[in-house]
């Protein structure tokens, strides 16, 4: 086979598989990876560069696929040891370059999991409705006593309040009275004593300043 013979390798699958022929102590498909030395594509663009099998281009791709890869990312922990072309020790991770591969990874598995939910949890949730559909409790048949006849005894009618129109000299701070406040008879507690009005907090909190026609005192009837 001549040089014109050769095709280059075209996909990073196929580059990664030559590269793992040609430094089996630096790169792996199988098992645990290595860290790799700072530059080692440098190094790679190097030894390869009469090789007819890979283009300078393909290779960057092929050797940033492996680096972005699941298997690549778990091994970047600060300390462990990186390799170079031969196997031999190139440097340590250094602790940010372990946090920035392990943020990596996060991401990563992040996409996946919002690109899978919606399509496999629903036929998730469709295969266990039909795999397990809930029973259906029987209806039994209970004789249940019939309703009585008799008519309910009417509740007891209260009495309801009078009210009678407060004399201002008869009010004073901290007294119950009953304030119209638009439509409403409202209840309330006098809080303050003005020379033509007052103020009176109502039952819900809000304070409303009124003139004394408009405060009621309660007569309760018998």
């Amino acid at each position: 086979m001549t040089m014109n013979d050769l095709v280059k390798l075209s996909t990073s699958k196929d580059i990664l598989a030559y590269l793992t022929e040609k430094f089996p102590a630096c790169f792996v498909q199988t098992g645990s990876a290595h860290p790799l030395k700072i530059g080692i594509f440098d190094d790679l663009a190097s030894r390869l560069a009469d090789d007819p099998m890979v283009s300078k281009t393909r290779l960057r791709s092929a050797v940033r696929h492996y680096t972005n890869s699941w298997r690549y990312l778990r091994c970047i922990k600060t300390g462990a040891q990186r390799l170079d072309l031969d196997g031999q020790p190139a440097g340590t991770v250094e602790a940010g370059h372990a946090e920035h591969a392990q943020q990596q990874l996060a991401e990563a598995k992040a996409q996946v999991a919002e690109k899978k939910p919606v399509s496999e949890r629903q036929k998730s949730v469709a295969t266990t409705a039909k795999a397990s559909p809930k029973a259906q409790p029987k209806r039994s048949h209970v004789n249940l006593p019939r309703a009585s006849k008799s008519k309910p005894k009417a509740a007891p009618v209260k009495s309801s309040p009078t009210l009678t129109a407060a004399l201002s000299s008869s009010l004073k701070l901290g007294q119950q009275v009953m304030v119209k406040v638009a439509n409403n008879t409202l209840s309330g507690q006098i809080s303050e004593i003005d020379r033509n009005d007052l103020q009176v907090q109502l039952a819900n909190g809000v304070t409303v300043k009124v003139q004394f026609d408009a405060v009621y005192l309660v007569k309760q009837e018998c």
